[in-house]
């Protein structure tokens, strides 16, 4: 099936690794001209090697700088002024109990996980309108829905990502420039594993695994962690032309966990 992907420039932030990784390496894989994304030069580097290697004819650049930070997403309006399709990945995690979470952390989380969002989605959005084409899409959580206890901070985030797409979606009304959020569930990226260190308490991963999803997230229907690949076959339809009539909408990867039919 051709996606019409083709040629279309697309910036996927937080992309070296994880999640952003592999919708980075779908969308290379189906043409796009691909913006990776990290912190520093050396994980940029280090994830352009590796998907170079997986797809050797991929047009793909990469631009180090925190995009947390409005300065760096200054400098990198400078070298990338227009995106066919913004991919806002970038996000952090990290499990503490509500008492323990400071106002710095809820500001530190809200601006990346958030406002990340927000400035480069109010830096692109006009010229996909001025085409009459483009793609915008968050990637938020089960847990914006299902607020995890031992993250509630996290889970907020990723409950303002919802609102935040489907109110820019209704600002794109008759256009055909789409916006919508993808809700993985628990998933087996890097950043998992550090997860794992602090709850598993040194149990091996499987037993972990088995044990996170019969007590932490019962209602799966997957029993598994999802791996990074089954979320971005999703995010990359979303970003075709094929999905034209999805818009506004908040799409589940997540193994069943939200236990709703809607």
């Amino acid at each position: 099936m051709d996606l019409h992907l083709r040629n279309k420039r697309a910036l996927v932030s937080g992309s070296t690794k994880g999640i952003g990784f592999a919708i980075a390496t779908g969308l290379a894989r189906e043409g796009a001209r691909v913006i990776l994304n990290g912190r520093s030069e050396a994980s940029v580097s280090d994830a352009l090697t590796k998907l170079r290697a997986l797809h050797p004819d991929a047009e793909v650049q990469g631009f180090a700088g925190d995009l947390s930070d409005p300065q760096h997403i200054t400098r990198l309006l400078e070298q990338h002024p227009e995106v066919d399709v913004l991919v806002n990945n970038l996000g952090i995690f990290d499990p503490k109990p509500f008492e323990d979470i400071p106002d710095e952390d809820w500001a530190l989380f809200f601006n990346t996980n958030v406002m990340s969002g927000v400035r480069l989605t109010r830096a692109y959005l006009p010229k996909m309108k001025q085409k009459n084409w483009g793609r915008v899409v968050f990637i938020s959580s089960e847990s914006g829905v299902q607020i995890p206890v031992e993250m509630i901070h996290y889970g907020v985030t990723k409950t303002a990502q919802l609102g935040l797409s489907r109110g820019l979606a209704e600002s794109c009304a008759g256009t055909g420039v789409t916006v919508n959020s993808v809700l993985p569930g628990p998933t087996s990226s890097e950043g998992v594993s550090e997860f794992v260190d602090k709850l598993s308490g040194g149990k091996p991963f499987d037993e972990f695994e088995k044990e996170f999803f019969e007590k932490a997230r019962p209602t799966s229907l997957l029993k598994r962690f999802t791996t990074p690949e089954e979320v971005a076959n999703m995010v990359v339809y979303i970003c075709s032309e094929a999905s034209a009539a999805t818009n506004g909408a908040a799409l589940r990867v997540d193994g069943g966990v939200i236990k709703s039919a809607f």
